[in-house]
C-alpha cells in the first residue's frame, strides 16, 4: 500500500515531465520519422532553448516573447545543422554532432555561467514543479495546440512534401521537390519545437544548466518508439500519431518514476534509459522477424 501511495503522488510530476517532454519528443518525431533524419542537434537545442527563455525572463520580457524566441533559437540550431548537411555535405548524424558540439559553447555564451535560475517568486512562470496540477494543465494546453498546428501545417501543400521527401528521396525530387529545402524546414520546424521544450522545462525546474539537454535525444526516441509499439496499430490518424509520441514521453516517465520508487540508483538513470530504449527499439524489429517467419511457414504448408 505504500508503494502504490508513493507512486500515486509521484504521478503528477512524472505526468508534467512526460508532457512537456513530448513537445521535444514531437520535434524528435518530425526529423526521426517523418523527414527520416538521425538528428542529434536536440541534446544542445533543448538548452538553447531553455537558455534563451530564461535569460529573457531575467531581463523582465513578457512570457509570450519569451517563448517566441525560445522557438526561434532552437529552430537556427536546427537551421545550422540543416545547412551544414545540404550545403557542405556533411553526413545527417555527424552534422547533428558538430551542431550539439558547437551549442555547449554557444549556450555558455548565452548564459553567462553554467546555470541561470528563474524563481516563480519573482517571475509569472508558465509551469512550476510547486504546482504540479497546473503544470499538467498547462503542458496538455501546449500539446494540444502544438500538434493541431502541426496536423494542420503537414495537410497543405509545403507539408506534404516534407512528408514526401521523408517518405522517398527520389520519388519527390522527380516531382519537382528540392529535397534540401524540405530538410531544412523540417529540421528548423523540429528544433523549434525543441526549444519550446527546454523553455517550458527551464519554468518547471526553475533552472536551467548547461547539461541539461544532455541524453535528449535517448528520451525522445523512447517516446516516439514506445508510442509506435503501443499505439501504432490503434491509431491511423496523423493527429493521433503525434498524441501517441506523447503519451509515449508520459509512459516513459511513469517507468521511470517506478523503478526510481523501487530503488533504483538515480546515477544509474542514463544506463536505464539506455537499456528501455534498445528495448523499445527491439520491439518491432523482433515482430517483423517473427511475421517474416510465420509467413514463411504458411506458405510453406500451403505448397
Amino acid at each position: 500500500m505504500d508503494l502504490l501511495a508513493s507512486l500515486l503522488r509521484m504521478m503528477p510530476d512524472a505526468i508534467a515531465q512526460g508532457l512537456i517532454w513530448g513537445i521535444m519528443a514531437l520535434g524528435v518525431y518530425i526529423t526521426y520519422k517523418v523527414l527520416d533524419y538521425s538528428d542529434l542537434t536536440v541534446d544542445g537545442s533543448i538548452c538553447t532553448g531553455g537558455a534563451v527563455a530564461a535569460l529573457l525572463i531575467l531581463n523582465g520580457v513578457p512570457m509570450v516573447f519569451a517563448m517566441l524566441a525560445a522557438f526561434v533559437a532552437g529552430a537556427l540550431a536546427g537551421l545550422i545543422t540543416a545547412l551544414l548537411h545540404t550545403k557542405m555535405g556533411i553526413p545527417p548524424i555527424l552534422s547533428g554532432i558538430l551542431t550539439q558540439l558547437a551549442l555547449y559553447s554557444i549556450n555558455l555564451r548565452i548564459m553567462g555561467k553554467a546555470m541561470l535560475a528563474v524563481s516563480v517568486d519573482k517571475f509569472p512562470l508558465l509551469v512550476s514543479v510547486r504546482d504540479q496540477t497546473g503544470a499538467c494543465i498547462v503542458g496538455f494546453i501546449f500539446v494540444v495546440i502544438i500538434i493541431a498546428v502541426l496536423y494542420w501545417f503537414f495537410g497543405t501543400e509545403l507539408g506534404c512534401a516534407i512528408r514526401a521527401t521523408g517518405a522517398n528521396p527520389n520519388m519527390s525530387r522527380a516531382q519537382g521537390i528540392n529535397d534540401s529545402t524540405m530538410k531544412l524546414l523540417g529540421l528548423v520546424l523540429g528544433n523549434g519545437l525543441v526549444g519550446i521544450s527546454g523553455a517550458l522545462y527551464t519554468q518547471y525546474l526553475g533552472s536551467v544548466t548547461v547539461n541539461m539537454g544532455r541524453g535528449a535525444i535517448v528520451i525522445g526516441l523512447a517516446a516516439v518508439i514506445i508510442g509506435d509499439v503501443l499505439f501504432g496499430k490503434i491509431f491511423k490518424n496523423f493527429a493521433l500519431k503525434l498524441f501517441s509520441v506523447v503519451l509515449g514521453a508520459i509512459i516513459y516517465y511513469m517507468v521511470t518514476a517506478f523503478v526510481i520508487r523501487l530503488g533504483l540508483n538515480t546515477d544509474d538513470l542514463k544506463l536505464f534509459s539506455a537499456a528501455f530504449v534498445a528495448i523499445a527499439l527491439f520491439i518491432p524489429y523482433f515482430r517483423s522477424k517473427h511475421q517474416i517467419k510465420a509467413a514463411k511457414g504458411g506458405s510453406g504448408k500451403n505448397a
